[in-house]
């Protein structure tokens, strides 16, 4: 049995109405995988909120004290720019600094469950903020609960952890608070920074120092399709876990690689949210005796396509094969209803709208080189 942490406290990380940034996603994850008669009452473990002590394993304390500040309204405009906060990406609201600890608090308990042996599996798919850093916010993330659940991992329990990001948007945050250590290995394969935010995650960040080779970096190209991502991927990522040797992984899943994500180019299907947590769960169960965290992340489709994906995470744990064919009816109906949109009636994407997207038949051999090139430092 797996375990899934929940609390309402996460949706409490909300910007705006207006805000691509909303956990209504989880809200609607959670429902389809109960609808589906795969998670039930008693694999569902409450979150908590994180301790300043726990959050200063990474931000600094300053950072924390102005976090508090500007969730009051009471940070001047020139902190909260030195800072990060309330700018157009990551404004400032009410209890900010609260419910940006649950967040990080639900991650913690998520490695607790698993570093402590209740079960080999757990997931915070409200959690996955990896842009924030040690001392100022960055796209959509207040603090960054990936980063500090693995100090966490490592101070509490020892451990050597392998950090796979699988987001559009390179994991910044955690890549830079760990490259100069090699009790971390941070991987990431994005849309190239060439073309979108944070503009970083070239193949050659390798790490600094005592990091140096313990950060991989996959930029793929605008327009990438499944086969050149998936195969991109699976290569590179168990070289790195061959080479690494974890003690756990802990992986971020971002949903915003689909091509019905309006903020990134990549134009993958549901393909890859199907085959990527399969893969991970491989990899947990051959190299670190099955121990995988895994959180959310990006996702801005929060209707036809976040909920979807991040299911597979679920699904994938329990080691569950990937459903096909229709989504329940009873789960369409309610969500059309409330939201007045039309909502995907199967796991698999309307194609229809897809194959209008023009090809660009040259990136899969860009990524092969790129590929190449990357690997060849590891074997």
């Amino acid at each position: 049995m797996s375990r899934y942490v929940y609390t309402e406290e996460l949706l409490k990380y909300r910007f705006s109405d207006q805000h691509p940034f909303n956990q209504m996603r989880l809200v609607l994850t959670t429902d389809l995988l109960k609808k589906l008669g795969v998670l039930y009452d008693d694999e569902i473990v409450a979150g908590r909120k994180a301790t300043d002590e726990e959050l200063a394993l990474v931000h600094h304390a300053g950072y924390i004290d102005a976090v508090k500040a500007a969730s009051k309204n009471e940070l001047p405009a020139d902190k909260c720019e030195s800072h990060g906060l309330n700018t157009n990406d990551t404004p400032s609201f009410p209890d900010m600094h609260d419910s940006a600890a649950w967040l990080v608090g639900s991650t913690l308990t998520a490695c607790d469950v698993v570093m402590t042996g209740v079960d080999q599996t757990a997931c915070n798919i409200g959690g996955g903020l990896h842009h924030g850093f040690q001392g100022r916010a960055s796209g959509f993330c207040i603090y960054n609960d990936s980063a500090v659940a693995i100090q966490y991992m490592i101070k509490k329990y020892g451990a050597r952890v392998l950090y796979i990001d699988t987001d559009a948007h390179h994991g910044d945050g955690v890549q830079f608070t760990f490259y100069h250590t090699d009790d971390v290995f941070t991987y990431s394969i994005h849309e190239t920074g060439r073309y979108l935010f944070p503009g970083t995650g070239h193949y050659n960040e390798r790490g600094e120092g005592e990091g140096y080779l313990y950060s991989m970096n996959l930029p793929v190209d605008a327009y990438t399709e499944d086969d050149s991502f998936l195969e991109c991927f699976k290569g590179s990522l168990e070289t790195a876990c061959a080479f690494f040797k974890p003690d756990v992984i802990l992986s971020q899943n971002g949903a915003d690689a689909h091509f019905l994500d309006p903020l990134t180019h990549l134009h993958c299907t549901m393909r890859i949210f199907e085959e990527i947590p399969r893969f991970v769960k491989y990899l947990a169960n051959t190299y670190c005796s099955g121990r995988w965290i895994a959180v959310g992340g990006g996702g801005y489709n929060i209707f036809q396509v976040a909920p979807l994906a991040w299911s597979q995470v679920w699904l994938a744990m329990k080691g569950l094969p990937a459903p096909a064919g229709a989504l329940p009816v009873h789960w369409i109906t309610k969500w059309q209803k409330e939201t007045e949109l039309e909502l995907p009636k199967s796991w698999h994407d309307d194609l229809k709208s897809y194959q209008e997207i023009p090809r660009r038949s040259e990136i899969t051999e860009k990524n092969q080189l790129m590929l190449k090139r990357v690997l060849q430092h590891y074997i």
